[in-house]
């Protein structure tokens, strides 16, 4: 097996320099004199900081936006070096776990140096955000900052992260096209007889081997003419004749994401089987070609929604069909009927039509692009016209 050549890992201290003075204009444009973030996503954009420590759930972490000059980190003693060696110089630190004080008062003094006793602190409240620590630690550091001077910086973070440069698109091109690689190469690998815990396994092995750093996200299953649900884990029935095995996939490079996944026929393709899959086919071009510059993510949701529903189908009920794509499996926006984010030149996002047939079934398409001047770039190898086979 020939892995891809990678991309280079990371960035250069002048992307991380841009997205801090973008986000420090649209600050100065809401009057804010910090930023407070605490995700792994937040805190890894705006400084480089990666690691996968962010699975315990012991220690907060948070990094602070002045309105002018770098970032302030105030974390834990154990991520000093690996912090030290981003384009981050003051950092801040205290020995956690310290559940009497884990850092507020080291957080609260560093907000009131950089915000003043009086200016205000943006941190992300909106949906699809959370704050990262214990709901009271949050507020104790209110009561110490001053409960009316956090307001909320989703639109920030959100407008920043939803168009994505060169060098983060051509990470989730990286890992897109492993996903493909893997995907095509899987009728050599599964075999109608394999538990489809086995058959995950095998994917998940193959995706290492050609290159994923991780394979964090991995669903899907299998049922006589088609599967009943798209989030499961994998289960010891086994795979027969006449079922349809889905996998969907959200495999890591360097920390970004690719997200799609592929239908496939054990045996044969039953008639229903293939006119399910022609359907969801027929609405992902119809997604790929009304993701444009200047449509809107409900234009997205109505061009798939209306080739399924000519086609004697509905969008099903998973409440939208695709989503941003980026540094985390999903991001902004939701191709949902009420989203009107207008879409931009870099933004990176799914295509997911989704349809109800037979008895309870589900049928889902799933590709990733880039937003282009001229239209869609396909970011994944595009999935066959026809319903592949596994015999």
């Amino acid at each position: 097996m020939t892995r891809r050549p990678s991309p280079r890992r990371g960035f250069d201290a002048a992307e991380f320099e841009t997205r801090t003075v973008i986000a420090q204009g649209m600050m100065d444009r809401l009057a804010l004199s910090a930023m407070l973030l605490s995700t792994e996503a937040e805190v890894r954009y705006y400084s480089g900081f990666h690691t996968p420590f962010w699975q315990s759930p012991t220690r907060p972490w948070f990094l602070l936006i002045p309105r002018q000059g770098k970032p302030v980190a105030v974390i834990p003693d154990i991520g000093a070096a690996g912090m030290a060696a981003t384009w981050i110089e003051d950092i801040r630190t205290w020995p956690a776990p310290q559940p009497e004080d884990d850092g507020v008062s080291l957080l609260a003094e560093a907000l009131n140096e950089i915000a003043g006793s009086e200016g205000k602190i943006g941190t992300p409240m909106g949906h699809e955000t959370h704050v990262r620590m214990p709901a009271a630690d949050f507020d104790r550091l209110r009561a110490l900052v001053g409960v009316d001077r956090f307001v909320d910086a989703t639109g920030i973070v959100r407008a920043q992260r939803m168009v994505k440069s060169e060098a983060e698109i051509e990470k989730i091109a990286h890992v897109c096209a492993i996903a493909s690689d893997s995907f095509d190469a899987l009728p050599g690998l599964v075999q109608i007889g394999d538990a489809e815990r086995q058959a995950f396994a095998k994917m998940r092995i193959d995706l290492l081997q050609r290159g994923a750093d991780d394979v964090p996200y991995l669903v899907g299953g299998s049922g006589p003419g088609g599967i009943a649900g798209i989030i499961e884990q994998p289960t010891n029935r086994v795979l027969s004749s006449g079922e349809v095995l889905m996998l969907d996939t959200g495999a890591v490079f360097d920390g970004y994401f690719c997200d799609f996944d592929r239908n496939y026929a054990l045996g044969f393709a039953s008639d229903e089987m293939r006119r399910a899959y022609d359907v969801v086919y027929a609405a992902t071009e119809a997604g790929i070609a009304a993701a444009v510059p200047g449509a809107r993510s409900a234009d997205l949701f109505q061009a798939m929604s209306e080739v399924l529903s000519a086609k004697g189908a509905s969008e099903g009920s998973v409440g939208r069909l695709g989503h941003g794509l980026g540094m985390q499996l999903t991001e902004w926006p939701s191709h949902a009927p009420s989203d009107t984010t207008v879409l931009e030149v870099g933004m990176v996002v799914t295509i997911e039509p989704a349809m109800g047939f037979g008895d309870g079934k589900t049928m889902v398409h799933e590709e990733n692009v880039v937003i282009r001047e001229n239209g869609a770039e396909l970011l994944t190898r595009r999935a066959p016209v026809e319903m592949p086979v596994i015999s």
